[in-house]
């Protein structure tokens, strides 16, 4: 996934002025223009860095003469204690631009360690014990997001969970359609809903289509859908939907997926598990900014 810069300086732009709105009343009277230092970031915790080209986005944008050596890039796993990048230039910008930038890198890389921990589950992960060193088996299962992003953020949302290895679902709702269960209740059955769709919406779109029972499931296969959401259901029934489904769509499970449970999940067999907690909820990861030498 490619972020756009004319939506990074959008959004960048649109935090500066929240944070700053018209003066910096403690930086602006307390440093003069010339005044310059140099600053790293650190690392305080273990994870998946992501956000650091928008983070140098956010100096640039804030004043400017900042110089910005990045050390590790996006993707790539960090432990805590490592310099992530150095900055050199003025003092004013640093300080103006330190919260926005943080916010964004902490946020962007709790997303993609989040996801990255997840995939590392599903798709087979070393355990070690006092005896042996032990490989779990891979599953079928991709991690995907969902439309749970904060508003005004989804792109950069949706950028780090690909930067943690997983993949996006749709962006919008104009990407494809997907029959809800309010959708259903709203027109009245699941058969009628696809077959309306069917004769309105273009040869590029498909349809997915979320049920609550194995009912639903074996009547959303005759309608026709190209993808089945299995929602809130127990691992058994959803041992029992792939079997039923017997490959022929595409099978998603979301709902109640955490940590715990997400490997039995994907044991279940589905192709695809949905984790809305990616991006609605997901920690930030512990980054400091730290003013190193101060010069006259």
């Amino acid at each position: 996934m490619l972020l756009q810069p004319f939506y990074i300086d959008k959004i960048i732009t649109t935090a500066l002025e929240e944070d700053i709105h018209y003066v910096d009343v403690t930086t602006d009277y307390l440093l003069d223009d010339e005044h310059t230092s140099e600053a790293y970031y650190l690392a305080k915790d273990t994870g998946v860095l992501c956000g650091i080209d928008i983070a140098k986005r956010v100096f640039e944008l804030a004043g400017g003469n900042v110089t910005m050596e990045i050390l590790k890039k996006d993707g790539e796993t960090v432990q805590k204690g490592d310099i992530l990048a150095r900055m050199k230039g003025s003092t004013k910008t640093l300080l103006k631009g330190e919260r926005t930038a943080l916010n964004l890198l902490q946020h962007m890389s709790g997303i993609a360690t989040a996801t990255n921990k997840a995939v590392e589950i599903v798709s087979g992960i070393a355990t070690a014990t006092a005896e042996c060193v032990a490989l779990v088996a891979g599953t079928r299962a991709q991690i995907t997001d969902t439309r749970k992003t904060l508003p005004g953020l989804r792109q950069l949302q949706k950028y780090a969970v690909t930067v943690g290895g997983g993949k996006n679902h749709r962006y919008n709702l104009s990407d494809g359609a997907m029959l809800k269960d309010n959708h259903i209740d709203a027109y009245g059955s699941i058969t009628g809903a696809v077959t309306a769709l069917r004769k309105k919406i273009g040869h590029m779109v498909k349809i997915e289509l979320e049920v609550r029972n194995l009912d639903e499931l074996r009547e959303a296969l005759a309608a026709g859908a190209d993808i089945i959401m299995l929602d809130n259901m127990s691992c058994d029934e959803m041992k029992k939907a792939v079997a039923i489904n017997d490959g022929k769509v595409l099978l998603e499970a979301s709902g109640n997926v955490t940590k715990d449970n997400i490997r039995s999940v994907a044991e279940t067999g589905v192709d695809i598990i949905s984790l809305g907690a990616l991006t609605h909820s997901v920690k930030c990861f512990d980054i400091s900014m730290r003013i190193q030498t101060v010069k006259d």
